[in-house]
């Protein structure tokens, strides 16, 4: 089974408590209450089945996004709609940056795709730079891109982001973009290549509820593209209903909580250099993320076990291509969570 972080019941059974879990990179305060309310009305209607074409919830993000609703396709989170996208397309040649989010890679190889990684330099602080350009051939059927890129953090420079999209449509590439994290940035508009959607057919946007909505356990996400014939074969490429009616209620009460959302981001831009100032304080090598969550090195060894027997799950990124043993990465969490977070991590190195 793929490791990721957010593993609560694994730790509970391992150490018998709840975690302080700063593996699962999520938004700290969880649901919003209209969230909250609106998913639990829902259940009144849990003994009929779905719409399957999330309709509402579609115009509502058509709405939301400035896009027709036919360019919409929900699925049960973002990792549905990977799988989806890679049993649709069935790729023979595929290319990942290393590193960043392994189901791109496993959701390929289930067809046979051959999958090249690009390496990132954390000379370079492990940003996408212009000899990705070079990599983008004829041939290559997909680029999958995470925008910013998870572990690490890091978007790409606008103009670059451009020039791929240009030479990915020159290729004949799909340049398939994951935004799941955008809603973190400091400014999420001049990040995302939302406007360039009428323009290309060859892009498609992945987005989802999980991280920053709070809904992690309700599972919804959604991607964006013009392409009509790639959206229908990734809707026949798994079971009907993949959204459940509460979470397709839960997602249309999101889209109108812009309250819940600044709250969140004003969290973020306050505890996240404050977090990464105490790791370099205690002798990490910390790359400059800017979402909410914070790679590290750290060389102590066997530190998820010394941080577990405090009560503490951090995620361990030494399985990342490109990575390697000493790698973690947390999450920005409240300011209590933060310092006794680095606290614990003071005491048991």
């Amino acid at each position: 089974m793929t490791e990721h972080g957010g593993d609560w019941a694994g730790f509970e059974r391992a150490y018998g408590a709840p975690p302080l879990d700063f593996s699962a990179n999520v938004s700290p305060l969880g649901l919003t209450e209209p969230v909250r309310r609106a998913a639990a009305e829902a259940l009144a209607a849990a003994g009929r089945y779905p719409d399957p074409h999330c309709r509402a919830l579609r115009e509502g993000l058509a709405a939301y996004h400035g896009v027709p609703a036919e360019w919409i396709l929900c699925g049960g989170g973002a990792a549905d709609l990977i799988y989806r996208l890679a049993a649709a397309k069935r790729p023979r040649a595929a290319l990942v940056t290393a590193p960043t989010f392994s189901e791109y890679e496993n959701a390929l190889a289930l067809w046979g795709c051959r999958v090249s990684g690009f390496p990132l330099r954390e000379e370079n602080g492990f940003s996408v730079e212009e000899d990705i350009l070079g990599a983008i051939v004829p041939g290559l059927d997909i680029l999958f891109l995470c925008e910013p890129n998870n572990p690490t953090g890091r978007t790409t420079d606008r103009c670059l982001l451009s020039q791929i999209l240009e030479r990915c449509a020159a290729c004949g590439t799909l340049l398939a973009v994951d935004e799941c994290f955008h809603e973190f940035l400091d400014d999420p508009p001049a990040h995302t290549l939302l406007p360039e959607l009428s323009n290309f057919e060859n892009l498609l946007i992945l987005r989802a509820f999980t991280k920053s909505r709070g809904m992690a356990g309700l599972r919804l996400g959604y991607v964006l593209s013009r392409n009509g014939p790639l959206l229908e074969a990734m809707a026949r490429s798994g079971p009907p209903w993949a959204v459940s009616g509460p979470a397709q209620a839960a997602g249309l009460a999101a889209l109108g909580d812009d309250k819940g959302l600044e709250e969140l981001r004003q969290l973020v831009r306050r505890e996240r250099p404050r977090l990464a100032a105490g790791l370099a304080a205690l002798g990490c090598r910390v790359c400059p993320g800017e979402a909410n969550y914070l790679l590290f090195f750290h060389g102590a060894p066997d530190l998820p076990g010394r941080l577990g027997k405090r009560g503490v799950l951090v995620r361990d990124c030494s399985n990342y291509h490109g990575l390697g043993p000493g790698w973690y990465r947390a999450a920005v969490r409240t300011e209590a969570e933060n310092t006794a977070f680095l606290t614990i991590l003071k005491e048991v190195t």
